[in-house]
């Protein structure tokens, strides 16, 4: 009787647990985009960003200015208007402004990179959970490429840490997000970007993994 109620207990113990943990999340994000320069040193960006799950679930045009101050420094802020599916279905839009300070440095053909992102939503009319994606987040990114000599290929990896630096349930370190890929150099000034990224949320143990492949073109004026 004792090993019966045991192998109950255990068994429903588990279940709970199993149930209670979310389901991964399987994504594909598309992003065109193109660079140019308004003058020496300073430089525009504009990018269109889907991302399906499945079904267009975000949708984002963006447009950014950049100033070169050195070989390895260069400013930049960035608009994003975005519109999401939110848990009901509907679409609603928002907006939102990056500040970004990004330092690279390469050593024969490897090419680091640094990253340090403020992002700020405002007209936002969903309210729901934190997403640090879209909400008020400092990101820090760290990347490395590697140029593959007589090739186009250029693989590299990188890492994403999200931090919300509002007061609440919320605030630090809400998620990491880790990138491997390559890009692939086309002739002329185009380039076509293909990885596979892992976001996970942090401090937040039944939510599941995001799993996303990303697929990028680029054109530079």
């Amino acid at each position: 009787m004792k090993r019966l109620f045991l192998f109950v207990f255990l068994s429903t113990a588990l279940n709970s647990t199993a149930q209670s943990v979310e389901p991964d999340e399987f994504m594909l994000w598309t992003e065109v985009s193109t660079k140019g320069k308004f003058v020496k040193n300073v430089g525009w960006s504009a990018d269109i960003n889907t991302r399906f799950a499945p079904g267009i679930q975000t949708f984002f045009p963006q447009v950014g200015v950049s100033y070169k101050v050195a070989p390895w420094f260069k400013p930049s802020v960035e608009y994003r208007f975005v519109v999401g599916k939110n848990k009901y279905g509907n679409y609603k839009p928002s907006s939102r402004l990056n500040f970004n300070l990004s330092f690279k440095h390469d050593i024969n053909r490897f090419y680091g990179s640094f990253r340090v992102r403020y992002q700020s939503s405002f007209n936002k009319v969903n309210s729901e959970e934190y997403d640090g994606d879209f909400d008020q987040a400092f990101r820090f990114k760290p990347a490395v490429e590697y140029k593959i000599r007589k090739s186009r290929f250029v693989p590299g990896i990188s890492t994403e840490w999200f931090l919300n630096p509002a007061y609440g349930p919320d605030r630090g370190v809400t998620k990491v997000r880790v990138s491997v890929g390559t890009t692939i150099e086309l002739k002329g000034p185009q380039e076509i970007s293909v990885k596979y990224q892992l976001d996970k949320k942090l401090r937040n143990y039944s939510a599941g993994k995001r799993h996303v492949i990303s697929i990028g073109y680029g054109y530079k004026f």
